[in-house]
């Protein structure tokens, strides 16, 4: 299950959920097209972010974004270069990139020997520079200027969804435009222009995620909570464990990424403490480490040294893994230099193996932590599952120590921004809990207007300025659960025994369970599904439905009464007996007959609709 599992970020996760964006879409969704020219850095505002999309474009901009969108992107910089024009000197800024431009063909100066960089660039002049970058001469144009530059423009693709006419002054918008055009446009020899740089096009579109990934920069190791960052702070997005976060989120050994052409930073804070059981292929030169029984693979030369012969963890040393967005291992410390003490609850606990290198070694300990992330400690002292617990690791191994229960109780206000009369922190840790074992980080905008009775609160903790800055609940949200529809449900009970088969589809993919010791004693509809550590079920649950009359982004009604969807509502199309994945944009109470599903289990903030069925009328 993916809530029991350590909390590994993928790169296309990472940037947010941002679109695919293709030069199609450039009239249809203008911010899509923004946010690509800043991922290629062919446009990417000024010191504070802002992208001025009003302001003109001058030939020595013009050039510089020619550049930028061309397969000399990372060889050529602002710099001294050597003056071709006489109103350009040597110390220009752009020197390097009119220079480059006037080697390649794309552009020219003027029969008087100037280049007039500060000249605003009009339309037909930057068709012609395009048209140049795809492969296109005099021969293949037909006509004089500027007809036919605008007419195989044009024909191209490259004036689609634009407004600017001949003879008009380009703005960064219209260059927008014209540079998303660019990236689908196709050159002479028939290739899309964008696979030229290497980038993907499926249907017409381009890979955004693949072009965030190619300009993100890093890993790197935060040090006493601080980054380095190559632009300024102001105006920045910063995403911490894949959350809307702030700088001073950061903790010290937190590993970050980060894009300049975005102005985003992305902060990993996943780390595994525990015993060196094996290094691979060889000493020499590991690529991967065994810690705690789990394989991680070793990316950076810093973490290959620390683990090689010539470093200093060998096998047996107890050590903290620091894991970058796809769980590899960007750093090792010693476990006394991270993060001191850790909160949270435990999900496993068993019996060392007993090898060579860690006899010494009583249990293994899994946490689910206060920051959704499960850490894996090895310890002489036994615990139980489900036990509330304080960690702190050490080179000697981990101490756990049973946390005591600390509730409160209040109504989370509107704006998520307090309960009762406490503040949350701004970087406040909540984790949900189930009796099975599960867990789920929520933030505070899941509590929004929700009453917590003091036994919804399993344990709270207070930061030096009184603000809530971790707090662990008791089945409040019923997030813990998976959630899919049952299609086929058969019960068994006999005199001596009971077994059940179930089939079911759970986000998109069909599955069936066999329980040969016990019934569950279900039928076809909604179901919640509970799991043990182990990642067996211990129990389905069928949920409530109702017949909805009115279906919106956010919410639904059935009738009068108002049901909010789960963040994660799966929409089925029912079709004869056959069920069909789909979403929620592709259907309507108009069109379709809504049955909504939602879990009815008394949960604090509980009652979301989990799964929609959908048949059409």
């Amino acid at each position: 299950m993916k809530r029991r599992a350590i909390s590994l970020l993928l790169a296309a996760c990472m940037m947010c959920g941002l679109l695919t964006v293709g030069a199609s879409a450039a009239s249809s969704d203008a911010t899509g097209a923004v946010e690509t020219m800043k991922a290629l850095g062919i446009m990417v505002g000024d010191e504070t972010g802002n992208m001025n999309l009003s302001g003109n474009v001058t030939r020595a901009q013009f050039v510089k974004m020619m550049t930028a969108a061309s397969t000399y992107r990372d060889s050529v910089g602002a710099g001294y270069g050597y003056s071709l024009f006489k109103d350009v000197k040597s110390d220009h800024w752009a020197s390097e990139y009119i220079k480059l431009a006037v080697e390649q063909g794309w552009i020219t100066g003027y029969v008087d020997g100037t280049f007039r960089p500060n000249n605003t660039v009009t339309l037909e002049e930057a068709c012609t520079a395009l048209l140049r970058m795809l492969g296109y001469d005099s021969s293949s144009l037909a006509g004089t200027f500027p007809t036919a530059q605008l007419s195989k423009a044009s024909a191209v693709g490259l004036l689609d969804g634009m407004t600017a006419t001949r003879g008009q002054k380009l703005t960064r918008s219209d260059c927008v435009s014209l540079f998303n055009n660019l990236l689908t446009a196709e050159t002479s020899e028939g290739a899309v222009y964008a696979t030229t740089l290497g980038y993907t096009v499926t249907n017409g579109e381009v890979d955004y995620s693949a072009l965030v990934a190619a300009n993100t920069k890093g890993p790197y190791v935060s040090q006493n909570g601080s980054v380095n960052l190559p632009f300024g702070t102001q105006n920045i997005t910063v995403y911490y464990d894949g959350n809307a976060s702030e700088l001073s989120a950061i903790e010290s050994y937190d590993v970050y990424y980060y894009n300049e052409n975005l102005r985003t930073v992305w902060v990993y804070n996943d780390r595994i403490t525990g015993t060196i059981t094996a290094v691979a292929p060889n000493q020499a030169a590991p690529t991967s480490v065994t810690v705690a029984g789990n394989t991680y693979d070793v990316t950076t030369s810093t973490a290959s040294y620390k683990l090689s012969s010539q470093g200093q963890f060998q096998a047996g040393d107890i050590v903290t893994l620091l894991l970058g967005m796809n769980g590899d291992v960007v750093d090792v410390i010693n476990p006394t230099e991270s993060r001191g003490t850790y909160y949270g609850v435990v999900v496993s606990s068993e019996k060392d193996g007993g090898d060579s290198v860690s006899a010494s070694v009583r249990n293994i300990v899994q946490v689910a932590c206060t920051d959704g992330a499960v850490r894996t400690f090895y310890t002489s002292g036994s615990t139980t599952v489900g036990r509330l617990v304080t960690v702190t690791a050490d080179e000697d191994g981990a101490t756990i120590r049973a946390l005591s229960n600390k509730s409160i109780s209040g109504t989370v206000n509107s704006a998520a921004t307090k309960l009762g009369t406490l503040d949350f922190a701004d970087n406040v840790e909540i984790l949900d809990t189930d009796s099975d074992g599960g867990y789920v980080r929520i933030y505070p905008s899941r509590l929004a207007g929700v009453k917590l009775s003091g036994d919804d609160v399993r344990y709270y903790e207070l930061d030096k300025n009184g603000d809530i800055c971790r707090m662990i609940l008791d089945e409040v949200t019923g997030d813990t659960a998976s959630y899919g529809f049952i299609t086929d449900a058969k019960n068994l009970s006999g005199d001596m025994s009971a077994s059940g088969t179930y089939s079911y589809i759970m986000n998109g993919k069909a599955g069936t369970i066999s329980s040969g010791t016990k019934s569950f004693n279900v039928e076809e509809g909604g179901a919640a599904f509970h799991y043990d550590t182990e990642g067996n079920v211990t129990s389905i649950k069928n949920l409530s439905s109702v017949k909805l009359t009115e279906l919106h982004d956010l919410y639904a009604k059935a009738d009068n009464t108002r049901y909010e969807l789960a963040s994660n509502v799966q929409v089925l199309l029912k079709n004869g007996d056959a069920y069909y994945a789909s979403t929620l944009s592709a259907i309507n109470t108009k069109d379709y007959q809504l049955t909504g599903w939602y879990d009815n289990a008394g949960y604090s903030a509980g009652k979301q609709i989990r799964i929609i069925i959908a048949v059409e009328r």
